[in-house]
C-alpha cells in the first residue's frame, strides 16, 4: 500500500520520531550494522540524516536541512523498484531547493518506489506520483516500511520482539518517544548490558537529550 502523504508528521514530529527510533534501536542493538533505524545528527553542515536498513535490500533515506525534509525509500519487492521513469520524475517533481538530497550518491537515488518532501514553509508533505497511471496507484509497500513513523509506541514495541527478539516495557518506549533525557535507569529499562556512558555516546550521534547530571 501507499502512504498518504497527510498521514506523515509535520517536520519537528517527523525528526522527533526518527531520533527516538535511532535511541531505542542503538540502545537494544550497540553494534550499529544489526541496527535497524539510524540517525546521524552531524551528517553535514546544517543537514541531518535518518535512515531504515533492514538488512534485505529495503531502505529509507530521510534529509533534513534548511530547505525542509525529503525521504527516499526502496522497497526491493516493489514493482517500482529501480524504475528508471519514477526516478527521473523525482528529479523532476521535488523542488531544486533540495539539490542536496537529490545529488546525494549515498542515498542510491535511482533506486527507489517512494519519495516524499516537505519545505519548510509547506503545510503539507508531497508525494512524487508516477506519470503511468497504473503505475501512480501501484503498491510501492510505503505504508509498511513508513509505519512506525505514524504509529504509536505500542508498535515499537511489537517491532522490537519480532526484530530484536526483545521484550521491552511500553513505558520506557513511551519515555524515548516523548524525549525523556535519557538516565541510567531508563538505560536500563531497555538493556541492562548497555553502559551510561555508551548510551550518551549514541545519543551524541543521535541528537537526542541526556539529563544533565548524566
Amino acid at each position: 500500500m501507499q502512504l498518504d502523504p497527510s498521514a506523515l508528521p509535520g517536520l519537528t514530529e517527523i525528526r522527533r520520531r526518527t531520533q527516538s527510533l535511532a535511541m531505542l534501536d542503538a540502545i537494544i542493538s550497540p553494534e550499529w550494522e544489526f541496527r535497524y533505524y539510524s540517525f546521524d545528527a552531524h551528517w553535514g553542515e546544517g543537514e541531518e540524516m535518518a535512515s531504515m536498513r533492514n538488512g534485505c535490500g529495503d531502505d529509507w533515506f530521510l534529509l533534513f536541512d534548511r530547505a525542509g525534509a525529503a525521504l527516499k525509500g526502496l522497497a526491493h519487492e516493489s514493482e517500482l523498484a529501480g524504475d528508471a521513469t519514477l526516478a527521473a520524475e523525482m528529479q523532476r517533481q521535488v523542488p531544486p531547493a533540495f539539490a542536496s538530497f537529490l545529488r546525494e550518491p549515498a542515498f542510491s537515488m535511482e533506486w527507489l518506489s517512494f519519495c516524499y518532501w516537505r519545505a519548510a514553509d509547506d503545510p503539507a508533505w508531497h508525494k512524487v506520483v508516477h506519470p503511468d497511471p497504473r503505475l501512480a496507484t501501484a503498491d510501492d509497500e510505503s505504508a509498511y516500511f513508513l509505519a512506525l513513523l505514524v504509529e504509536p509506541p505500542s508498535s515499537y514495541q511489537e517491532f522490537a520482539s519480532e526484530y530484536f527478539e526483545v521484550d521491552l516495557p511500553l513505558a520506557a518506549i513511551e519515555a524515548v518517544y516523548a524525549h525523556t533525557p535519557l538516565t541510567p535507569g531508563l538505560v536500563r529499562s531497555l538493556n541492562e548490558e548497555l553502559s551510561m556512558p555508551q548510551a550518551r555516546e549514541f545519543a551524541s550521534e543521535i541528537g537526542y537529550p541526556v539529563a544533565a547530571d548524566q
